[in-house]
């Protein structure tokens, strides 16, 4: 079964590794006998479906989660090993999404304006006589 990441990528089942064993949440005694968590790989260095841009890419976003250019996602919320299998592949598209997604442009900075300037001058200010309000008067 491929992986449909957008209209423009999709991953073919080849490349995609599975890996399954016993997961520690819930299932009664079923739970010790079969292996609902799933680990889903893939290579991102040896990938055929990505362009050479793609790849620095998502190389470069996802260095943190990568181990020799394998990305590889976990899923064992289900008691069902096809639920978390399903839930693994949308973990990985949401991955690639993210990863993919071109940068947002770069923030303008900005001074604060004049007015919003005064009023958190008054605010402060404001504070400052509430708080002297509450102290001890002094001794005389």
């Amino acid at each position: 079964m491929d992986l449909e990441v957008s209209p423009a990528l999709t991953i073919p089942e080849r490349e995609l590794g599975w890996r399954f064993s016993r997961s520690s949440g819930p299932g009664g005694q079923h739970v010790n006998t079969s292996d609902s968590r799933v680990e889903l790989f893939w290579n991102i260095t040896e990938s055929m479906v990505l362009s050479a841009d793609q790849r620095m890419l998502l190389l470069t976003r996802l260095e943190h989660r990568l181990v020799a250019g394998v990305v590889t996602v976990a899923a064992s919320e289900q008691r069902s090993q096809l639920r978390n299998r399903e839930s693994a592949l949308r973990k990985l598209a949401d991955l690639v999404i993210a990863g993919l997604e071109p940068e947002a442009p770069a923030r303008r900075p900005t001074k604060p304006t004049r007015g919003s300037a005064r009023r958190h001058l008054a605010v402060k200010q404001q504070r400052s006589a509430t708080k002297r309000n509450r102290q001890r008067p002094p001794a005389e």
